[in-house]
């Protein structure tokens, strides 16, 4: 009899014990599984969304030498390890259609996301025409859009350039415009018409039509706009040097 309890102690003991192991096997394997999915989905990289028309899309030169491409690839951006995503399209405006039905505002809707760190608009000389205040209206729809998608993103409004010191009445009527809903969103507001950008040198900046930057054009915009990118940028990732340019 007590032989048998023996047995019986010992078989219990036997089994509390594998059991004991298979628990801690199946906590290792939940734990790995767990840390595996965590390094596996990485930390979100802050995206640059470009909002944008031909100006932006490298119309009269190539899409590689478009200056929103000249910014994703220059080392001295890639040290934040943020993403660009060009969203412009030719013709575009806050106003105007361009390519596939884009507008501005449809470009906020398909391109910007919570992962948003940084909206930049370009544009639009193709918004001149339009009746009076209706580009103001649709500006201050498109940056409210980015509020509502991307709530901690910062958002640069940078308006239609001039190639000479003379710009037409209309050109400055939607400067204006767009100034007008930058301030009332809070958003940063640059004037290249007020900067003179591409004025003096337009004869080497502008292509052959007389209207898109050419190579040293898209470059020249490079510069400018990794001006405006990095320190805003650097925020997210401070400790980082300059831009290499």
């Amino acid at each position: 009899m007590l032989r048998s309890q023996t047995r019986g102690n010992g078989l219990l003991r036997t089994t509390t014990a594998i059991a004991t192991v298979c628990l801690s096997v199946l906590a290792v394997l939940s734990a790995s599984s767990s840390d595996t999915g965590a390094r596996a989905a990485g930390p979100v990289q802050p995206a640059v969304v470009i909002i944008g028309d031909s100006l932006s899309t490298g119309h009269g030169t190539s899409p590689a030498d478009a200056w929103p491409n000249l910014v994703e690839n220059d080392p001295g951006f890639q040290q934040f390890h943020a993403t660009i995503v060009n969203a412009a399209h030719d013709g575009s405006g806050y106003v105007s259609v361009g390519d596939n039905g884009s507008t501005f505002g449809s470009q906020v809707e398909t391109s910007v996301t919570d992962g948003t760190r940084l909206v930049l608009f370009f544009g639009s000389e193709n918004d001149m025409g339009t009746t009076p205040g209706e580009t103001e209206l649709a500006a201050a729809r498109a940056f409210a859009s980015v509020k509502s998608r991307a709530p901690d993103a910062d958002i640069v409004v940078v308006g239609p350039p001039s190639y000479t010191s003379t710009p037409e009445a209309e050109r400055l009527n939607i400067r204006d415009q767009d100034r007008a809903a930058a301030q009332k969103a809070g958003a940063d507001f640059v004037d290249p018409i007020d900067l003179g950008w591409i004025m003096d040198d337009a004869a080497d900046l502008i292509g052959p039509d007389g209207d898109h930057p050419s190579v040293a054009g898209q470059q020249y915009l490079q510069a400018k706009m990794e001006a405006l990118i990095e320190p805003r940028i650097r925020q997210a990732s401070p400790g980082n040097t300059p831009f290499a340019g």
